[in-house]
């Protein structure tokens, strides 16, 4: 198909986040002992890391950085033409451009741009995929590497702040094709969150709006896990081990995911979410709007949301704790 219908073909999957962290080595002890990802490799000043089931050299990268918050954003490409094609929209879309970046330790070459809020986004094709060896190695060969304690399956989403919804929606729609299956109308006509899809998931991506008065803020990283039960058993893992449980476990009522959310050392929030086998099948989807109305509701149930939840995003805003 060298012109799909739906754009959003172009692009496979979510493919990996660059987090910036102010305390490398606790960040890092973060991840691997107590989250549970795999460290794939190290290089200058960055950890590569995956969970057990993502068949990419890596998923998360974590880099030592004078402040938190996020590097960029990777999305990978169906094919060298449908990068191609989504390289040529891009450069043509008005939107702010990097140009091509070489690889790193898990990929090729890759294209660079920007959102309106300084997020920095990269689509790319050539990648490497992990190789488990020894005890790593998986028994079932149609899984990546071995399964370990209660370490999330694969990467998810993430969650991006920004000051106009409405605008970042235009520019992953430009983009990426993403569509939208779920959206907040406020009552005072703006669009207070969006939830993004490039492929069959409910969403990959999140963007809401941003309270803290910065720009290119991150909300959260989320893996996903097996079963609801693998949430639970995390959050006696959390609490033995001193993380800071922000809220959950809930059930949220936008996606339908049972979810658990911690800050590691630095102050990033990360998720450990479940949605069970919800997918977008539908090719006529209609997006879903949730009235602010329906937002004072709360969670679809456990306890009302926190205000930091609200709030806190990395890198900190002026007088965040």
């Amino acid at each position: 198909m060298n012109t799909p219908t739906n754009p959003s073909f172009d692009i496979a999957h979510l493919a990996h986040v660059e987090m910036y962290t102010d305390r490398f080595e606790e960040s890092l002890d973060f991840f691997t002992r107590v989250y549970g990802l795999k460290l794939s490799g190290l290089e200058g000043d960055s950890a590569y890391l995956r969970a057990w089931d993502d068949y990419e050299y890596h998923s998360l990268k974590l880099t030592r950085h004078h402040t938190t918050g996020v590097g960029h954003i990777a999305y990978r490409a169906a094919s060298p033409e449908a990068l191609a094609r989504r390289v040529k929209v891009i450069d043509e879309s008005g939107y702010k451009t990097h140009g091509w970046v070489e690889g790193d330790a898990g990929h090729g070459a890759a294209f660079r741009f920007e959102d309106p809020f300084g997020h920095v986004f990269e689509i790319y094709y050539d990648t490497r995929w992990y190789q488990g060896e020894g005890a790593d190695q998986a028994v079932l060969k149609n899984t990546a590497s071995a399964f370990t304690g209660a370490a999330p399956r694969r990467l998810d989403h993430l969650n991006l702040l920004s000051e106009d919804v409405s605008a970042f929606k235009r520019f992953m729609e430009v983009c990426l094709g993403s569509r939208v299956t779920e959206y907040i109308q406020l009552d005072n006509g703006r669009i207070g969150g969006c939830w993004f899809t490039v492929n069959n998931k409910t969403y990959d991506l999140a963007c809401t709006e941003e309270h803290g008065g910065a720009q290119g803020r991150l909300h959260h990283v989320t893996y996903a896990t097996d079963q609801r039960e693998d949430i639970l058993r995390a959050a006696d893992h959390f609490l033995q081990q001193g993380v800071h449980i922000e809220t959950g476990p809930h059930k949220h009522a936008i996606q339908g995911t049972f979810f658990l959310y911690v800050w590691e050392p630095a102050g990033n929030r990360v998720e450990l979410a479940n949605a069970g086998a919800r997918l977008i099948l539908a090719p006529d989807w209609q997006p879903i709007c949730w009235t602010e109305a329906d937002r004072k509701k709360g969670q679809a149930w456990g306890l009302k949301t926190i205000e930091s939840f609200h709030t806190h995003g990395t890198p900190p805003s002026k007088g965040e704790a």
